[in-house]
């Protein structure tokens, strides 16, 4: 599992560092979208990426035309809307009294990075102590986007809800946003150390990483998209477990309770690899075709 393209590190916290040329999709080609049907729903399923760089031109014929066909917006949580309470949530969840020091919670080959990546971006692996380890991947992976410069404001999810918003219709999600971090949160504390040792390994190439991501992303490459979550070092399938295939599970339940049109948008992720949740939603009977 790789962060930009499902929750990852969550979206507050993720960013795409891509070259000076942001890509562009090819002709006829764009960000993966599939038509949705079944149990009273004739929709759409799209896969997004969570942040982007300025001036990527995604939104191409087939999306614009879904998303003025749609009559409502999912989301993974329609709760990023209010970043406020989302980040007084991750305070709450995210602190604990009496943890270690976080240099003595990654191998010790890793001290080093973890330091220079914290102070880049502006902060110490002492002011991360305070922070479960879940926690404090996610505060790396943003101290690495502040070194970066990138704006968490281009991201595909703002941009729809903009849309929605201003043709008036409703915008609601699939889960919670205490749903989204309690995945991290309930997580064994050896797998969320493996987490934070991650971060810290894909922060000190992330704007290779990213790169490819972005470009498969929006070629709709989901194969690509796929085969990234085993590039590198294995994914912990305790943590791939709790952040995606549990979670795609009780997504295909809130699907299984919408009707009508909607736009349904989600981390692209979640819809590549094992346990994805195109899968699911075939296995329980709906059809799932590849628009875009």
């Amino acid at each position: 599992m790789r962060p930009g393209l499902g929750l990852g590190l969550a979206a507050l916290f993720l960013i795409v560092a891509c070259g000076s040329q942001p890509p562009a999709p090819p002709p006829g080609g764009g960000p993966a979208l599939w038509r949705i049907e079944g149990k009273g729903i004739d929709g759409w399923l799209f896969g997004t990426i969570h942040v982007l760089p300025d001036n990527v031109q995604w939104r191409t014929a087939p999306i614009g035309d879904a998303v003025a066909r749609a009559d409502r917006l999912v989301l993974e949580s329609a709760e990023i809307q209010d970043q406020a309470r989302t980040l007084a949530l991750f305070e709450k969840m995210g602190r604990s009294p009496g943890l270690p020091p976080l240099e003595t919670r990654v191998p010790g080959k890793d001290k080093a990075a973890l330091n220079e990546i914290a102070n880049k971006g502006g902060t110490s692996s002492q002011a991360l102590s305070g922070y479960e380890s879940w926690a404090a991947a996610m505060l790396l992976s943003a101290a690495a986007q502040q070194a970066l410069h990138v704006s968490q404001d281009n991201g595909v999810e703002p941009a729809l809800i903009a849309a929605f918003k201003d043709a008036g219709k409703p915008i609601g999600g699939l889960e919670t946003v205490e749903r989204q971090f309690r995945a991290f949160d309930t997580l064994p504390e050896a797998a969320q150390q493996r987490l934070l040792a991650d971060t810290v390994h894909e922060a000190k190439d992330m704007r290779t990483l990213y790169d490819r991501i972005l470009k498969a992303w929006i070629r709709g490459d989901v194969a690509t998209l796929a085969r990234e979550d085993q590039l590198s070092e294995e994914p912990d399938p305790v943590v791939e477990r709790a952040v995606l295939v549990e979670r795609n599970r009780d997504w295909v339940k809130a699907v299984e309770a919408l009707d009508g049109h909607p736009f349904i948008a989600v981390g692209a992720g979640h819809l590549a690899g094992k346990g994805n949740l195109i899968e699911l939603l075939e296995a329980r009977g709906y059809k799932v075709t590849r628009v875009q």
